[in-house]
């Protein structure tokens, strides 16, 4: 796959100067296409250190629109950076539908150094292949084009552009030790660089461009990438099969069969709440010394007692230590790219606690009864979530998943409450009564949710919570346990 050699033939540099001003040309008349179409498209230019990555992607943006693209090198550059899961920082960076990315390195880089380097196991970079193959064919399956580069060039030339770049005291900073030592493993980079393009290449294959000619590395790319945009514009969105991944089930009882009469004394809460607080805020301690990210997923009928049961729950935590995410109706940038995209945004590095309260699944829920997204859409996204959350739990991350169930009978009770309670009304609205009045149709999407997303990795809990007091002291039951058993297996 790799050549590894200089090519021979030569091109007359006129024409080759002729031929990139009008494939620039080209492009430059593709922006507005891809908003027409609401395309997104990724391009990431991967490739040996000094090959040219930044010349090359400065000259693919020369003729594009600032207000079109960005640019992201996505390799976590602090500590507080690597943090978050593997793919945290691409996935941060998908572009808004008819704009482009370009990424100036990334996940192939980051596998490669780390497993040339001994810092990852060969299980770890398993893991980390799959998570790739899962994250570029959910953008194909999500109308995203993606386009992977390789700039080839052999140790010979690479060392020659780092010696010239390490002689001149203005650029002798972008020639590091890394790249030097790069240099050095040439052939073990090269092994590697293979390997993951032969793995990674089920959905979007690779493309390698031959860079020891930076000019006609330029010319290649725009070609190519010009060609996939106006096959993408041509032939639309991906539309085949959905894939669908066993992943290990824990049953789940159907809502109907929940007893929803337990409840508990005002005198064993109060106990029981002093209790579990302290344990909790005991734990947040540890989970912040041992780097354990905790996520907290929070669903539920309207008037539940979600807010009340977050409350008590983050209570002990220290407030430097913890987020709460309100997830309500997207806001157009939001709708814009993939729907797991404001989640992996708002997810905290490790050692904190990140409480969503409504999450990712309201694609499965809101989203499918209220015909915002396609049935195609939220069929797949029952696999979309488990491969998301596999990838929060593969990173350390304890992460549980609350239903907060009352019967139809304690809600309405609850809504004439708020409405007849003047300090209390702002907590109603038509649209909690509209909801209402689809409660069959959201039981049954629920049900579904439950059967098809709790998995042994991330399990579901359903909450009895016609007494909001047993619902808040059940929760926080299931949260410190489930840290206790984390904490202890990172002893």
């Amino acid at each position: 796959m790799l050549k590894n050699k200089k090519e021979t033939k030569t091109e007359d540099k006129k024409d080759l100067k002729a031929e990139i001003k009008k494939l620039r040309c080209e492009m430059d008349l593709l922006p507005p296409k891809l908003r027409e179409a609401g395309l997104p498209v990724m391009v990431l230019i991967e490739g040996w250190s000094a090959s040219g990555k930044g010349t090359l992607i400065k000259n693919l943006i020369s003729e594009i629109d600032p207000r079109f693209f960005y640019v992201s090198h996505g390799i976590p550059q602090r500590e507080s950076d690597r943090r978050y899961p593997f793919m945290y920082p691409y996935a941060s960076a998908l572009p808004e539908k008819g704009k482009l990315t370009f990424y100036e390195s990334g996940w192939m880089y980051e596998a490669v150094h780390k497993i040339v380097g001994r810092e990852i196991s060969e299980d770890t970079w398993d893991k980390w292949v799959r998570s790739v193959n899962q994250f570029e064919r959910q953008l194909r399956d999500n109308g995203y084009l993606l386009l992977k580069i390789f700039i080839d060039i052999d140790k010979k030339e690479q060392y020659k552009h780092l010696s010239a770049l390490r002689s001149d005291p203005e650029t002798a900073w972008r020639a590091t030790d890394t790249d030097l030592w790069q240099n050095e493993m040439y052939d073990c980079f090269a092994e590697n660089y293979e390997k993951f393009m032969k793995q990674t290449s089920e959905y979007e294959k690779w493309h390698v461009i031959n860079g020891h000619s930076r000019e006609q590395a330029n010319r290649d790319v725009l070609r190519l990438l010009i060609d996939k945009i106006n096959t993408a514009l041509e032939k639309g969105r991906y539309s085949g099969k959905p894939f669908d991944e066993d992943f290990p089930l824990v049953s789940m009882p159907k809502l109907s069969e929940v007893d929803l009469s337990p409840t508990i004394s005002d005198k064993d809460y109060d106990k029981e709440l002093k209790r579990l607080q302290n344990k909790l805020s005991i734990q947040h301690n540890i989970i912040y010394r041992k780097k354990i990210p905790v996520i907290l997923c929070y669903e539920g009928w309207d008037a539940a007692g979600k807010g009340g049961n977050i409350r008590r729950v983050v209570y002990p935590l220290d407030p430097r230590g913890f987020e709460v995410q309100p997830i309500a109706s997207p806001e157009p940038h939001e709708k814009a790219r993939h729907y797991l995209w404001r989640f992996w945004t708002r997810l905290q590095r490790s050692g904190h606690v990140t409480v969503f309260d409504r999450t990712w699944y309201g694609r499965v829920m809101v989203e499918r009864i209220e015909g915002f997204c396609t049935e195609k859409e939220w069929k797949r996204a029952y696999n979309e979530i488990n491969e998301f959350e596999r990838d929060l739990t593969e990173w350390g991350a304890v992460v549980l998943k609350f239903w907060i169930h009352i019967d139809p009978e304690t809600q309405l009770e609850r809504f004439t409450a708020r409405q007849n309670t003047p300090e209390k009304r702002w907590k109603i609205t038509e649209e909690d009564w509209r909801n209402r009045d689809k409660w069959a149709e959201y039981e049954t999407a629920v049900n579904d949710m439950l059967k098809k997303t709790c998995t042994k990795n991330a399990p579901w809990y359903i909450i009895e919570s016609n007494d909001k007091k047993y619902a808040r002291i059940k929760t926080l039951k299931i949260i410190t346990e489930a840290i206790d058993k984390a904490i202890k297996q990172k002893i």
